[in-house]
């Protein structure tokens, strides 16, 4: 497999079973930093002490202009967290996890503990290989239904972690939401600081960066993609990108919102984790997803959309839903790049 695509091909066979706590740790590590992120900018750092990992937030790698509040970072940090809970639960390990665990450090989010041993569950078994098959599919869905039962299931699964689901297969209500998907999308690409952020993270050779969005994921034909970066600051293509989303939303047989009561750190970072849990089972079961979260990354747009659904509270993720071709993976910095220090000393 190609450098920037290796950490995808991670074996569970090399787990460094009978070595120290912090040797599995950075080994579980492989696991965490396939979790996505927004423009696949994996903002997050790890430091492993002997019996546990810190989890804290890379805020160099913050979106400012979709994300000011650093909400969808918090929340793809919550998703390498789960990531790492799965990973330690498929090897037998117990843990404990802690949020926020220290109120002077705002950047440290999570720490996870390594306990005895426990048992593997054949569903820790399933979701486990779901990390390493996961991807965001950009590609458009076959109309085939999300049977209803494997919507309610993930519904519960998402309301474990914190979060509630809501899912629509109505085609009204999947119109009304393609509708508003469009319009932020021509809002955000009118905007020229929104096209900058995206050009910064857009790489035309993906094969040469080991973060950010393969050129060919937005959609860009061949022939201009070498131009990519250039091409999004300067042009407003803000008609086509909202054309093509659209069309994406409204053929894809299950439009869902991950929403929240509160809109606060603690409430996002679980969001992240109820969002993993949802998009690794959804895997389990052959089912892909992507993301459509510009309306709410407008703040009058993401107040519609809860209120046109009847939301109690915010919504924190948009996706689409459905059965389709496989997809390439993004790629991935290595977890020695993301050590924040060198482990502590064996005593």
């Amino acid at each position: 497999m190609k450098d920037h695509l290796q950490p995808w091909s991670v074996n569970a066979d090399d787990f460094p079973e009978s070595g120290y706590a912090s040797d599995q740790l950075e080994f579980l590590l492989n696991y965490a930093i396939l979790a996505p992120s927004s423009h696949n900018t994996q903002p997050w750092l790890f430091r492993i002490n002997a019996m546990d990992v810190e989890l804290f937030a890379d805020r160099r790698r913050a979106l400012r202009v979709i994300d000011p509040c650093d909400r969808e970072l918090t929340i793809s940090c919550g998703a390498a967290l789960y990531n790492l809970r799965i990973a330690a639960e498929y090897f037998g390990r117990k843990y404990d996890v802690s949020l926020f665990p220290n109120p002077n450090l705002p950047d440290l989010l999570a720490q996870l503990r390594l306990g005895l041993s426990g048992e593997t569950s054949s569903d820790d078994v399933l979701v486990f290989h779901a990390i390493t098959q996961r991807r965001t599919n950009r590609q458009a869905f076959r109309p085939d239904p999300v049977p209803t039962e494997l919507l309610a299931e993930l519904e519960s699964l998402t309301q474990a972690e914190g979060a509630w689901l809501s899912a629509y297969a109505v085609e009204e209500v999947r119109n009304a939401v393609a509708d508003l998907v469009a319009q932020a999308d021509r809002m955000q690409w009118a905007d020229k600081a929104f096209r900058e952020e995206l050009a910064r993270w857009v790489r035309t050779k993906a094969e040469s960066h080991r973060d950010g969005l393969p050129v060919h994921d937005l959609g860009i034909k061949d022939w201009m993609s070498f131009a990519g970066p250039a091409l999004i600051r300067t042009f407003d293509r803000g008609g086509g990108q909202a054309a093509r989303d659209r069309e994406l939303a409204t053929h894809s047989p299950v439009l869902a919102v991950l929403w929240t009561p509160e809109d606060n750190a603690p409430t996002w970072l679980n969001t992240g984790q109820a969002l993993q849990s949802l998009l690794l089972h959804a895997r389990s079961e052959n089912l892909w997803a992507s993301f459509l979260n510009q309306p709410i990354e407008i703040p009058e747009l993401r107040a519609q959309l809860a209120s046109m659904l009847g939301l109690a509270g915010y919504p924190q993720i948009l996706l689409r839903l459905g059965y389709g071709e496989e997809t390439p993976p993004s790629p991935r910095r290595a977890v020695r790049e993301l050590l924040v220090m060198h482990k502590t000393a064996h005593h």
